[in-house]
């Protein structure tokens, strides 16, 4: 099975671009390690290896995919994040641990987790959407990629109007969160949910308004009409 890691990493380290690596780093504020491909090139990598490993069992797919998240390479865990999302219809509850493992000790920037979180464990927890006490539990760890995970698992979800009761509470315990980032995650799922319940997601943000950082105030209103957005805007 490592021999595909590493026939991967080979196509990576020839398919990288040296200028696109540098203008990528720009968009994190942490170290990032790039080989320098596109998500587009990326995908397409993605995609032609998993024709020769989704015959394996889960268990299997999932070790590799520890192989590429744990390297630290942006392109290595975005090919590791689409093949968890691609054998969701495989997801049994225990695999809850696996993205918490996943979470905590790999991921180290937002693009890594948002891929992650927004598709294979947003799938998930619509599979198994008790689970969603755990990621209320996310949003109060001290690894601050685990609250932002607690809260962009949901975006897809809350734009379909579903758990909406959660959603809130998970905005609670985030609110006063110091970490711009996590002050955009929860920003963002606040924002999605607005899609279908916008009065619900207007009167959170007035309610809170007084405490809630402008960051994640204004990602929560940005599809509302303007003058719900003045109204949440003003002093």
């Amino acid at each position: 099975m490592k021999d595909i890691v590493l026939e991967i990493r080979r196509v990576l380290k020839d398919q990288a671009d040296e200028k696109y690596k540098i203008g990528a780093t720009r968009y994190f504020k942490e170290q990032v390690r790039f080989y320098g491909l596109t998500m587009p090139k990326t995908g397409k990598i993605a995609k032609e290896y998993f024709k020769k490993i989704k015959h394996l069992n889960k268990k299997e797919i999932f070790a590799l995919c520890e192989e590429l998240f744990k390297s630290g390479y942006m392109e290595e865990s975005m090919i590791a994040a689409n093949w968890t999302y691609w054998i969701n219809k495989l997801f049994e509850e225990k695999d809850f641990d696996v993205f918490e493992k996943c979470i905590n000790r790999y991921i180290d920037n937002w693009a890594e987790c948002d891929t992650l979180c927004n598709h294979a464990v947003a799938a998930y927890i619509e599979k198994f959407p008790k689970y969603i006490k755990r990621l209320k539990a996310w949003a109060k760890s001290k690894n601050l990629w685990m609250r932002r995970a607690s809260a962009v698992t949901l975006i897809v979800p809350a734009a379909r109007g579903k758990f909406l009761k959660d959603i809130f509470q998970i905005a609670d315990i985030l609110l006063l969160d110091k970490e711009d980032l996590v002050q955009k995650g929860y920003g963002w799922m606040l924002k999605s949910a607005s899609r279908m319940h916008q009065k619900e997601v207007f009167d959170y943000v007035m309610k809170n308004k007084k405490v809630m950082p402008r960051t994640a105030l204004r990602y929560a209103i940005e599809k509302m009409p303007k003058e719900l957005k003045t109204k949440a805007m003003a002093k």
